[in-house]
């Protein structure tokens, strides 16, 4: 379940909606990308994430507002929160292998 670096090509897109740039950091596809790919399921990418996923995506709606007011261009946003979700995610996978303290 963690994202996938960027390829060069897709580091290069200037993508038309945030939703779709956010989509490709976390799971390295547009929406109509996913939908193409997947024609017998409903709904959208975001509708078959994981609560980790979802829990990432919040993340870096979050961030990349900060971004953008900050004036960073998409390319370098894209970048960012592409290395940030693959982080994320190996934090937020890694939880269900890590023991609790009792008291």
């Amino acid at each position: 379940m963690i994202p996938p670096e960027l390829t060069p090509a897709q580091k290069s897109y200037v993508y038309s909606d945030e939703a779709d740039m956010l989509n490709v950091a976390m799971f390295g596809v547009t929406a109509k990308q996913w939908r193409d790919a997947n024609p017998d399921l409903k709904g959208n990418i975001r509708d078959y994430a994981t609560i980790n996923q979802l829990i990432c995506l919040s993340n870096m709606e979050n961030l990349n507002a900060v971004f953008i007011n900050d004036g960073q261009p998409q390319s370098e946003r894209l970048e960012k929160l592409n290395k940030i979700a693959i982080q994320q995610m190996k934090v937020l996978e890694n939880v269900e292998d890590r023991r609790l303290l009792n008291d």
